[in-house]
């Protein structure tokens, strides 16, 4: 979908000045945020992709004046009431009122750091062979659903070539809406910089992407 979060090209927001030494946490509560939607989102219940789609339906002015945990956090509020572990009225007050959802899963201390290092990996196999191969000349569709998806706003409609298949990886477009995960090929599609940026580009810049291939049109 369109929104704030999706901010890659855009002009007028100030210039991008990255912190000396970042600390990992600005404060405890970032810690606290952290780990909170870690843990909810072992409980089973909701994607990876249903939670990225959450922050980017957060309100724009909310969005854009909101620190990067105050965004999880704002996701994760929806999340909960959303799959009816807590209501508005209880998140408000701070104290449960009805039994809520039952967890299928519940991630105790003791099992946190093997849990994180195992990670979850969304490769998938997928038995249908690629639709392209590197050499092919494509464009990113110019699509805007209300749903999610993973296409950069600034390269919708642009042309570039294939360069790699990374392989096939869970389809976060369906897997962010409850349709399953419908495993798709990824690839590394490479644009030239005047393609992207315009005549005043850098016409020796490339930039790369990883695309799902239905995001692909054959040219």
């Amino acid at each position: 979908m369109n929104g704030p979060h999706d901010l890659g090209g855009f002009q007028g927001f100030g210039p991008v000045n990255p912190e000396p030494n970042e600390p990992y946490f600005h404060g405890e509560w970032e810690k606290r945020a952290l780990g909170l939607t870690l843990c909810c989102g072992a409980m089973g219940h909701w994607t990876i992709d249903e939670s990225r789609h959450a922050r980017e339906c957060i309100p724009p002015a909310n969005y854009l004046a909101a620190s990067y945990y105050e965004i999880w956090i704002r996701a994760l509020e929806v999340l909960l009431e959303r799959h009816g572990f807590a209501s508005r009225t209880e998140m408000d007050e701070g104290r449960k009122q009805t039994p809520g959802t039952t967890p299928k899963r519940v991630l105790v201390a003791d099992n946190v750091a093997a849990v994180l290092a195992k990670g979850a990996p969304c490769d998938r196999a997928l038995e249908r062979q690629p639709a392209f191969r590197p050499g092919d000349r494509v464009r990113l569709r110019n699509i805007n659903p209300a749903t999610h998806n993973r296409i950069p706003r600034y390269a919708k409609g642009k042309m570039g070539v294939i360069e790699s298949l990374q392989g096939s990886f869970v389809y976060p477009d369906d897997n962010a809406h409850g349709k399953g995960e419908n495993p798709q090929w990824v690839y590394t599609v490479v644009f030239a910089a005047p393609e992207l940026w315009g005549e005043g580009a850098d016409p020796a810049q490339t930039i790369s992407i990883d695309a799902w291939e239905p995001y692909l049109e054959r040219l």
